[in-house]
């Protein structure tokens, strides 16, 4: 997959890690910055993953901030983007497995960068089991909350 990381500079310390996590899982990265610690905003970074994934440039994104939240609002205000902030592993994969979350929001100033790698790894080991036989209740939510879109 391909799979665009972007941060502010809170979470610029984090993102080598996630990039180089990203990449030994055998995923091509697109790193959308920031490239220092220098303070800027985290919506135009969280806008440019979720163009990338509106675009068909990215299947997946991963977004760094402080605390995850904020960037987590602003990709969730684009539509065909599903963000979550996970900080364990277990929600990290249900978030795609059962709710078909496209962007991992990370609280870089929350987790350090063992927790990070092993919740990155779940995020990008899982995929979306709502078409499976048994499964389709899944696929039947989603499709409730996409309607939510308008």
């Amino acid at each position: 997959m391909k799979i665009a990381v972007a941060c502010d500079h809170a979470g610029f310390l984090l993102k080598g890690m996630v990039l180089e996590t990203v990449r030994s899982l055998g995923h091509t990265v697109l790193d959308l910055g920031t490239d220092s610690d220098q303070p800027v905003d985290y919506p135009d970074y969280a806008e440019k993953v979720g163009r990338a994934i509106q675009n068909g440039e990215a299947e997946r994104g991963i977004l760094l901030c402080g605390s995850g939240v904020g960037a987590c609002i602003a990709a969730n205000k684009m539509r065909g983007v599903y963000a979550g902030v996970c900080h364990d592993t277990y929600s990290a994969h249900q978030g795609v497995e059962h709710d078909d979350m496209n962007v991992l929001c990370i609280g870089a100033r929350i987790l350090g960068p063992e927790p990070a790698r092993e919740i990155v790894t779940a995020f990008l080991s899982a995929r979306f089991i709502g078409n499976d036989p048994g499964q389709e209740r899944h696929a039947r939510r989603v499709k409730k909350v996409r309607k939510l879109e308008g």
